[in-house]
């Protein structure tokens, strides 16, 4: 039986954590894991104590609580039991990383290095509908209708936190908070940091490592895609 496989994904808003994410779990059949995507589920189902919970955070504009996203994340790890898996968005903080540390053993960190102004221009050009989560981008992924989401035809907006006067704060708050955590992992010889404006440029690298850590679980190269 081949051994599992653990990794994380981490960088800051705008660095394209869930394009190459995909990428990665398609090529090597990772399950992957978005902390984000999983709490919106959660938040979906709003007549659950934990659904209510999270809402209470993000409707005060508050980040959820590490306590209660371990208390959350842990249990759906379980669930992946005997999968090798990718986590994008967890951990975020050292007390989420020491957690996570004490139930399991990654064999990989992934570390996105991405110029700010990279990051100003991606977000820029992010917008969201509300109600589903589904994300835009109007120069690789627009709607088919300016301005409206393709199910339901509703206004798409753009995040206040994705605007140029929230960004700053934004990527000096992942700095400070993801420095214990890559130092933590720097520290146990599993990350690895990849530098870059274009997904596409950074890929290769990240393939060859993936390949090595992982001999005879490559699938078949995906076509590029952008960030």
């Amino acid at each position: 039986m081949a051994k599992l496989f653990r990794a994380v994904i981490m960088g800051p808003p705008g660095s394209g954590k869930g394009t190459i994410s995909k990428r990665i779990a398609q090529n090597f059949g990772l399950q992957y894991l978005s902390c984000a995507h999983f709490l919106q589920e959660i938040v979906a189902a709003n007549e659950t104590e934990a659904g209510v919970l999270v809402k209470s955070y993000i409707d005060k504009r508050m980040l959820v609580p590490d306590h209660v996203v371990t208390r959350l994340m842990l249990p759906r790890l379980e669930q992946l039991s005997g999968h090798s898996w990718l986590l994008e968005g967890f951990p975020r903080t050292i007390g989420q990383a020491q957690a996570l540390n004490a139930r399991y053993q990654l064999d990989m960190v992934i570390s996105l290095n991405i110029p700010f102004e990279t990051l100003k221009e991606r977000l820029s050009d992010k917008w969201i509908h509300p109600a589903s989560g589904r994300v835009y981008n109007m120069i690789f992924n627009p709607p088919r209708v300016t301005g409206k989401d393709d199910v339901t035809g509703e206004p798409l907006v753009q995040s206040e936190d994705d605007k140029p006067e929230a960004l700053m704060a934004r990527l000096r708050h992942y700095k400070d908070v993801a420095k214990p955590v890559l130092d933590l992992y720097k520290s146990q010889g599993i990350l690895h940091s990849f530098s870059g404006t274009d997904t596409d440029r950074i890929w290769p690298y990240m393939n060859s490592i993936l390949s090595a850590k992982l001999p005879g679980q490559q699938s078949e190269s995906l076509p590029p895609q952008t960030p």
